[in-house]
């Protein structure tokens, strides 16, 4: 079988590994852990026990830098940390100095850049990226082609729909005072976003606030409120039924 396994990688018991695969120095994975065809996973990455990791999968990748870039690479990433039974689709790429919490499934196409921080028991869709500095909490939905700039925040029980567009610099790129004021956004637990939004950069949706479909959002969403429009106006309250604290149990 044609495969890279670098001596120093510590392997568990019951792992299988694909065609192709290639494995570098001081990788660490688990038990029973199952790796597809064509996968590289980078120099010191952790993988935890029973992880599923389809073909294709990058793991551990350093980030490029353009000679333009305001931000350049710094040396020394940490290695990427992959928590235990998640499970990674076909052809995702997942950055260095990043922390993967336990049983997430990141799905075909993904991205997650460096320096992301991501907790337990989310579900990031098809095709969904991830930008750097992120910090995502627990159990959160992520669906397909939905986009997180980077600088952002998501707490617990978010939900954000197919095609959901967030930025964090209102300049577009130009005027230096821009460097100051880099923000992606803030969703505090519970909050929600509709299918094909819009989401300015700094902008706050307060738990259990909701945006609707198609919306442009360039105020803070208050706590529990509908927004709808362009640019996105308070509608009304959100159902009782539907505040996160009638439906921890789903």
């Amino acid at each position: 079988m044609n495969q890279h396994i670098h001596s120093s990688a510590k392997l568990g018991e019951n792992v299988q590994i694909g065609y192709n695969t290639v494995i570098l120095e001081n990788v660490v994975i688990g038990d029973n852990c199952l790796i597809g065809h064509n996968v590289v996973i980078h120099a010191g990455s952790i993988i935890g026990s029973n992880v599923r990791i389809d073909d294709n999968v990058i793991i551990g990748k350093k980030p490029l830098s353009s000679p333009r870039s305001i931000f350049k690479v710094p040396e020394n990433l940490a290695p990427t940390k992959i928590g235990s039974f998640c499970q990674i689709g076909a052809n995702v790429v997942i950055y260095a100095q990043c922390v993967i919490g336990e049983r997430n499934l990141i799905a075909d196409l993904a991205t997650v850049r460096e320096n992301v921080t991501i907790g337990s028991l989310n579900i990031i869709g098809r095709n969904v990226s991830i930008e750097n500095f992120v910090e995502i909490g627990d159990r959160n939905k992520f669906e397909t082609n939905s986009y997180i700039t980077a600088y952002s925040r998501i707490e617990d029980y978010c939900f954000v729909a197919p095609c959901v567009a967030t930025s964090n610099d209102n300049y577009m790129a130009r005027d230096k005072e821009r460097f100051n004021h880099f923000k992606g956004i803030t969703m505090q637990s519970g909050a929600r976003i509709g299918v094909n939004a819009t989401i300015l950069p700094g902008k706050t949706i307060a738990s259990d606030g909701t945006v609707a479909a198609g919306a442009v959002v360039t105020r803070d969403v208050p706590e529990a409120t509908i927004m709808v429009g362009n640019p996105a106006k308070a509608f009304r309250n959100v159902p009782e039924l539907q505040l996160l604290k009638n439906n921890l149990d789903k």
